[in-house]
């Protein structure tokens, strides 16, 4: 049985210790850290066979790193994919899942509620290359198949979605999607890699911003792309060699760091947020709460059914709009105002004045973005402490 069967092999909070790590000659403990742009060759002739993929080896850092490939290895190990390629950015990342296989004249279908720079690329990037694209309900399957067309060559989802977490079928979409050909890209931020795993319930690509959850702890910037050796050979590996969307060595390092503690993190998170998004829900000065964990939660049920747990991100109505989101953000002492997610600092933002910006009032308006919106990020503290700080902001945002 070779290592790699092995891996497969142990249980997830195993792998993400230790998964994919190869030691130097020297025995590190810790994986090691390869700060290089280039590799030198034994002769020409090699440089010449690593070149035209003859030969295993490295050629340049915008083809591969070792301390990228240990990240990469691990991360595909967790997710149950066939490869993974690390990027600069989570956007980064997107970008190239779907530009990677698009050409001018394809048809793209898209689920309407999404991070706003995810929008804008679809809603206003691809267009500018020929290619169609379709924003659709993501809850409701019929606008999923009456979006379909023969020329639909993907479908891009998030679920939960950011900010209003609607939590979209992916099993079902996979199926329709794959009906007229098309592959399925998630973006799994919100899902996480500890509690969803879309490419088990059908998808064939899956994305993360590894800045969040994967990082956890507010360092670097990062992303990653996950999905078949097929793809990665025919779309994927071709377009990041050339436009070089890659991420740094070091980045790669903490990333490897956080996976360590990914599992132990994100089930604290959740656990708490749990509990949090109870507390909001029965507070008077809240309209609606918005987490797929709790049983109001209009797809709850599926939520139970793909996923593990109910996330460590709540959003939530404050019944007095834009002014009250703002008393309530500046009330806070213990949580920061911060348009991040995932971190062991509890974070919080109007996603109206800025994760969704740039895409209008309109809009927001049709995705469900009032200005009475926040978005909470649950992290490490201590839920006493964090139930104390809603408890008075809530309070300021009643006045």
């Amino acid at each position: 049985m070779g290592r790699r069967t092995r891996e497969r092999a142990w249980s997830q909070a195993t792998q993400l210790v230790r998964g994919g790590t190869e030691r130097s000659h020297h025995g590190e403990t810790s994986e090691a850290l390869y700060l290089t742009s280039g590799y030198v060759y034994d002769s020409a002739a090699q440089g010449n066979a690593r070149t035209a993929d003859e030969e295993a080896g490295y050629v340049y850092g915008r083809f591969g790193n070792p301390t990228l490939t240990m990240f990469e290895d691990r991360l595909a190990l967790i997710e149950g994919a066939d490869a993974c390629q690390a990027t600069a950015t989570g956007m980064a990342a997107v970008f190239a899942s779907l530009m990677s296989q698009l050409r001018a004249g394809d048809h793209v279908v898209a689920s309407r509620v999404m991070f706003g720079a995810c929008y804008v690329v679809i809603d206003q990037l691809l267009p500018r290359y020929g290619i169609e694209t379709d924003l659709v309900d993501g809850t409701d399957l019929d606008a999923w198949e009456r979006a379909l067309r023969p020329e639909t060559r993907c479908i891009f989802l998030e679920s939960p979605g950011n900010p209003t977490m609607p939590v979209v079928d992916i099993a079902a979409v996979s199926a329709l999607a794959h009906g007229v050909g098309a592959r399925v890209v998630v973006d799994n931020v919100l899902g996480m890699p500890t509690v969803q795993r879309p490419l088990a319930l059908g998808a064939d690509i899956v994305v993360y911003s590894t800045t969040k959850h994967i990082d956890g702890q507010g360092r670097c910037l990062g992303g990653a792309i996950l999905g078949s050796d097929a793809y990665f050979a025919d779309d994927l590996v071709p377009f990041i060699r050339t436009t070089g969307p890659v991420m740094s060595p070091f980045n790669a390092w903490v990333m490897l760091k956080g996976l360590e503690t990914l599992e132990l993190r994100t089930a604290r998170m959740c656990e708490t947020a749990e509990r949090l998004a109870a507390f909001l829900e029965g507070h008077p000065a809240v309209d609606a709460v918005h987490y797929p964990g709790l049983a109001s939660h209009p797809q709850h049920a599926l939520a139970a059914r793909q996923m593990s747990r109910g996330g460590s991100v709540i959003a939530f109505d404050l019944a007095g709009g834009w002014d009250a989101a703002f008393r309530f953000l500046d009330a806070l002492e213990l949580i920061d105002i911060s348009n991040n997610l995932g971190d062991s600092k509890s974070l919080a933002t109007q996603p109206a004045s800025t994760t969704h910006q740039k895409i209008g009032a309109d809009a927001r308006a049709l995705l469900g973005i009032g200005d009475g919106l926040v978005r909470f990020s649950v992290g490490l503290e201590a839920e006493a402490d964090l139930r104390a700080d809603l408890e008075y902001a809530l309070a300021a945002a009643g006045g």
